[in-house]
């Protein structure tokens, strides 16, 4: 049989059964009756006969099957099965793709216990800002350089806290990978003082009692969505972070013991929360529960009760009060509480940095759990929230003696507003 052409094979057509087109020395063509063509080899090893797939036609030529038609038989001829060797390499090859750092990167993703909208973040950060340069690198060859010039990326279009926050989870994916046995050393580690630093991130906050109360009172005066508007009035008393607040569950809360614990993955530290709730926080969630307490939220988002609040919704309610952003946001209530519950209330720091879901060690270094100085705690919330009422109705507190002079109640005085960094 005369071996075969490229001019036979563009006339060959598909016909109700598979045909094979031979070429010589095993190697022939196989056209399927649905048109699909696929170069094979046809050998024996061991006096067993096998075939041997050498590509698809027309992306492998005739002349390139025949190519590897020869490798097959020198491999043949020095008593190497072609066929278990083709596999042996694809096996080579996944086990090598499983120790690239995209691979090791997801599993690591896949592992860690975070608030869904930090995953999110975190693998987009992944997929958009680092996978695409070294993802299908092998983590063990990966040098500090690679890991520089993601940042320096970032660094480029002004994003350099993400570009911190990025770098330090290759840091973490590098670590992972240690454990597991597939590199060395994380050269990360190298990048110590190499990164653009940080710009300092302050969260607006009024720290001070004469400009606090025009605050409450115009949060007492709401005219907006009543849902923000409780979201509003509660931020004061629990001084949480937003994401904390806005997305409290009903599930949380033991409405009967005054007591709302946050689980662990909704948390920056990724430590459950307990906090104790105050009259006034109490009054708020018994006025709110009628209404929304047939869904998952505390505080539902406006078009679906199956989303939370929007996160911008606080801070917006603040502007549409007059408050602009280097006067107070959602996050300043932490640095507002922290300032007056030390300097004015005489609360213990530590006390203070339980209830701001701070991490607070004993003495040998160990972390509180979340019931630590819960009757200290407590009481605080309490004389928190009547000290917030003082300031509102503009009288003297008998508690702490003190007198707040506002005779204009709606002014909004920003001269003495201070910043804040409470996280």
């Amino acid at each position: 049989m005369p071996p075969l052409s490229d001019l036979a094979i563009r006339r060959s057509k598909p016909t109700g059964k598979t045909q094979k087109l031979f070429d010589g020395g095993g190697l022939y063509l196989e056209i399927s009756p649905a048109g699909g063509r696929w170069w094979r080899m046809k050998y024996r090893f061991n006096g067993k006969e096998k075939r041997l797939a050498l590509g698809v036609y027309p992306e492998v030529s005739l002349q390139l099957a025949r190519n590897r038609r020869e490798d097959a038989r020198r491999l043949l001829a020095t008593g190497t099965d072609p066929g278990q060797q083709k596999k042996d390499a694809a096996a080579a090859k996944a086990g090598m793709d499983a120790l690239t750092f995209g691979v090791i990167a997801r599993e690591w993703m896949k592992g860690r216990i975070w608030a869904e909208s930090y995953r999110v973040k975190v693998e987009a950060w992944m997929e958009n800002d680092v996978l695409p340069w070294i993802g299908s690198r092998q983590a063990a060859d990966l040098e500090a350089p690679d890991f520089l010039s993601i940042a320096r990326r970032m660094e480029r279009r002004g994003a350099i806290e993400s570009g911190h926050r990025v770098i330090q989870n290759c840091g973490q994916i590098m670590r992972y990978a240690i454990a597991s046995g597939i590199a060395k050393r994380n050269p990360v580690a190298d990048l110590r003082g190499a990164l653009q630093p940080k710009p300092k991130r302050h969260y607006a906050a009024i720290t001070d009692a004469k400009d606090l109360a025009p605050l409450l009172r115009a949060i007492h005066a709401y005219t907006g969505r009543a849902v923000t508007r409780w979201a509003l009035a509660l931020a004061p008393l629990v001084f949480l972070r937003p994401g904390e607040l806005r997305q409290a569950e009903w599930s949380e809360f033991d409405l009967d013991a005054g007591l709302w614990l946050i689980p662990a993955s909704r948390m920056k530290m990724r430590t459950e929360h307990l906090v104790p709730l105050s009259r006034q926080a109490m009054e708020i969630l018994r006025e709110i529960h009628p209404l929304t307490n047939r869904g998952r939220f505390v505080f539902p988002g406006r078009n679906s009760s199956a989303r939370p609040l929007s996160e911008n919704t606080v801070n917006s309610a603040l502007r549409r009060m007059g408050f602009e952003g280097d006067q107070m946001t959602g996050h300043g209530f932490r640095a507002t509480a922290r300032t007056i519950l030390d300097e004015v209330l005489g609360f213990r720091p530590d006390i203070i940095e339980h209830q701001l879901a701070h991490t607070v060690k004993d003495p040998n270094g160990r972390a509180y759990n979340r019931t630590t100085h819960l009757v200290e705690r407590t009481r605080m919330m309490q004389d928190w929230a009547d000290y917030l009422d003082s300031l509102r109705v503009g009288g003297r507190s008998a508690q702490y003696g003190q007198v707040v002079h506002d005779p204009a109640c709606a002014a909004l005085s920003s001269s003495n507003s201070k910043v804040s960094p409470v996280n």
